[in-house]
């Protein structure tokens, strides 16, 4: 935690990505809203929803399985896991770029690289076991599955592209062969039959490692079919922001090369993740799979080359400052939206009148006011120079 003077808006030329900055914080704040409630309205109105109120709950939940519903399309809920990671990804060249700067060791690198990795797993264990008996040991919390490739992910931090775009496509490729090695149910035909709900590499997988651990019931499986192993490929989407964060620190090339080429990044992971998801690997979010990595990581990207032509080329900033306040304290926010966020609107509903939360809208306004509440306190923490770092 740090403290300072305190601001009045983000400073014009701190040295710092003003872009990626407005990036975690957009992520965040829509994480925090968990999906201003639209979903749930949706659900109470049935049958009666207008279709522009079941695109919005669409977007806001994610699709059962294959995330491809049609060429390019997606739930934009399912595109906030990979930002976050390909976001940790891209402040990595930054951050220990700056440490170097300063004089750190690369043991001492290493060392903060790898307490931060535990730090994250175990937080996320943490978030998952909240009002449970027990200590719930799993690691499908984005901020576990952060930690479990963060560590390994140093060591690729101001490494050339070649050797890490190498990396990315030996784990890829290798996590790829796994799948399709391990037994598909019987009497199934076809590459996505390795990739069937229940029946995968990784849910196998955690059968095994999970009831290594400490637990009143054994482990059976994940209702959401989501699992340790995802780390894997997700691995490969920090290893996209990390390889976009060296680019975008170059001094040698002036901006609209770094964006041009961003986007053209972009476009090759799309074709690629395309190309591999209707043909040999279908495109699955909840099990990263390798088409999803390279299709979602395109996403990334672009919105990143957006952000960065619009915020840090063009200079259109002030818009950005909202939600700035949310990025500089990303922890916090999350752990407000995991932690608190059930509390928090019961203490709305006592307070207010009961007749401001009756269906099919009362979920909406129930969440823009707890959304509201969390970013007052980040906006107060902000003001006061307060950031919680790990």
């Amino acid at each position: 935690m740090s403290t300072a003077a305190k601001p009045s808006a983000p400073p014009a030329d701190s040295g710092r990505l003003h872009s990626l900055d407005a990036y975690r914080g957009l992520v965040m704040f829509f994480l925090m809203a968990n999906g201003f409630g639209i979903a749930a309205a949706a659900r109470q109105m049935v049958d009666t929803a207008p279709g522009w109120l079941e695109t919005l709950a669409f977007h806001v939940t994610h699709p059962e399985w294959i995330s491809h519903f049609h060429a390019l399309g997606f739930s934009l809920w399912d595109m906030i896991q990979p930002s976050f990671m390909f976001i940790v990804g891209v402040s990595m060249p930054w951050s220990y770029g700056k440490r170097a700067e300063l004089g750190h060791s690369l043991a001492k690198r290493a060392g903060h690289a790898w307490s931060r990795a535990l730090i994250l797993v175990l937080l996320g264990v943490f978030l998952q076991s909240l009002n449970r008996p027990e200590t719930h040991w799993t690691f499908v919390n984005v901020l576990s599955q952060i930690g479990l490739g963060y560590g390994f992910l140093f060591f690729l931090v101001g490494k050339s592209f070649r050797l890490q775009a190498i990396v990315a496509a030996v784990v890829l490729a290798g996590y790829w062969l796994a799948f399709v090695l391990h037994p598909a149910p019987e009497g199934s035909a076809g590459w996505a039959a390795h990739f069937q709900k229940g029946t995968n590499l990784a849910e196998s997988f955690d059968r095994w490692f999970l009831n290594l651990f400490p637990r009143s019931e054994p482990f059976e499986s994940n209702s959401g079919g989501y699992s340790t192993l995802n780390f894997v490929p997700a691995f490969v989407t920090m290893l996209f922001g990390v390889m976009c964060g060296q680019w975008l620190r170059r001094t040698d090339v002036d901006g609209k090369t770094k964006c041009r080429k961003l986007v053209l990044a972009g476009a090759v992971c799309l074709v690629l993740g395309l190309l591999a998801g209707y043909t040999i690997c279908p495109i699955v979010k909840r099990i990263w799979t390798p088409s999803w990595t390279l299709f979602s990581g395109a996403w990334c990207i672009w919105l990143l080359a957006l952000l960065y032509g619009f915020v840090d080329l063009a200079g259109f900033r002030r818009w950005t400052f909202p939600f700035v306040i949310v990025g500089m304290n990303p922890i916090t926010a999350y752990f407000l939206s995991i932690a608190t966020d059930k509390w928090m609107a019961s203490q709305v509903r006592t307070h207010l009148p009961e007749a401001w939360f009756s269906p099919p809208g009362g979920s909406v306004v129930s969440a823009c006011l707890v959304t509201l509440l969390f970013w007052l306190i980040l906006w107060w923490m902000y003001r006061n120079r307060v950031f919680i770092r790990i």
